[in-house]
């Protein structure tokens, strides 16, 4: 039995990556790019130390899915008085999470903190701010918030700045500019300089290529879909695709089923007027029909976790594996696919990836190795 036992071990570490091999604390990364945590519940209060009946994210559930870097977006909408100094509560509320939880936590800052926090085992921490009007048109806010972790920006949320137009309002026609102005420039070199990594989701499409033709650093594009699936102004089309290849970058696929599911807003009319009300579903804004709808309901409006695995097969059949993240936004989207409750479901995804034909070498480029490779080529 216990010669049995040992050609077993054998076996198993005869197929372990090299790295692994050779280091015996190594970790296999799983690197979510984007979860609204930190404004939809710790800036409510709750303790996302204990595990919570309500929302997506908590570090129980972090550890159960093997999530072991999670960037925290940083977020409010275009109207929120004094953007920056919200943006800096934010950063406090996750520093207080990491200095009251060290033994499960830590913030990172570089490639170097994400591999001793992965040999600590610990759920390692980066920031993202999500939405460029949180700057307030100040490039020494910038420096602040690089200073404080944050290590993307996104350029634009739903809202156009003064320097880059968004996605939505080039899509409605409602942009007073498009693309990026002499400031916007300024930004993606200023942000390059730093290591700061361009962040191009929410943006319009005017914007994504003004900044390409700038930045000499790979980018993000931290939680978007495939436009030929779904034609939604949230997602990216082959051309975006390509150019985010050309540059080295990756494009982080995100959970939301508006994203994902291009029959998704049509299913959502035809329950919300079957179960709510047939006279008001054109105006009502998508987020506020679903909620309104009862449980029965809403389940049937969940895609299938193969959806999301369709998205992923497009972009690694158009540009190849090593451009293809992940970017849930958990905490931040009403409806996931299912079998994709929350942060602790990533098996699944794993799983059905490996059913696909995904080789376990694959399957790490998407979880994290793709991501990483774009963390350390901002240091270089």
């Amino acid at each position: 039995m216990k010669l049995k036992s040992l050609i077993i071990c054998l076996v198993i570490w005869l197929n372990l990556p090299a790295q692994q091999k050779e280091n015996p604390d190594y970790q296999e990364v799983l690197v979510d790019l984007h979860n609204d945590v930190l404004s939809e519940t710790i800036m409510r209060g709750k303790d996302i130390a204990k595990r919570l009946t309500t929302g997506h994210t908590d570090i129980p559930r972090l550890k159960e899915g093997g999530v072991n870097v999670q960037f925290f977006s940083v977020w409010c909408d275009g109207e929120k008085a004094q953007p920056f100094r919200y943006a800096n509560r934010q950063i406090d509320a996750l520093y207080n999470v990491v200095k009251e939880n060290g033994d499960y936590i830590m913030l990172a800052h570089n490639a170097q903190d994400i591999e001793n926090g992965l040999r600590q085992h610990k759920i390692v921490a980066m920031i993202g701010v999500e939405g460029g009007h949180m700057i307030e048109n100040r490039i020494d806010y910038i420096d602040s918030l690089y200073q404080r972790g944050v290590r993307y920006l996104t350029l634009t949320w739903n809202n156009s700045t003064d320097w880059a137009s968004s996605a939505i309002d080039e899509s409605n026609k409602k942009a007073k500019q498009k693309g990026l102005n002499d400031f916007g420039r300024k930004v993606i070199r200023h942000m390059n300089t730093l290591g700061m990594i361009v962040d191009l989701s929410h943006v319009g499409e005017q914007t994504f290529y003004d900044a390409l033709e700038i930045t000499t650093k790979p980018v993000f594009v931290s939680h978007s879909d495939v436009y030929a699936i779904n034609p939604h102004y949230r997602n990216v089309k082959d051309g975006q695709i390509r150019a985010i290849a050309k540059n080295g970058g990756v494009i982080g696929v995100n959970f939301y089923a508006d994203f994902l599911d291009p029959s998704y807003r049509r299913k959502l009319s035809v329950l919300y007027s079957k179960y709510v009300s047939e006279t008001d579903s054109v105006n009502r804004p998508i987020d506020e029909k679903y909620r309104l709808l009862p449980a029965e309901a809403k389940q049937h409006l969940r895609p299938p976790l193969s959806l999301l695995v369709d998205h992923i097969d497009y972009l690694v059949k158009l540009v190849g594996i090593d451009h293809v993240a992940i970017g849930a936004d958990f905490d931040g989207m009403s409806i996931t696919p299912l079998e994709l409750d929350d942060v602790s479901s990533y098996p699944n995804l794993v799983r059905a990836l490996r059913q696909c034909g995904y080789s376990r070498q694959d399957v790490r480029k998407v979880l994290g190795e793709n991501v990483l490779r774009v963390i350390k080529a901002q240091e270089q």
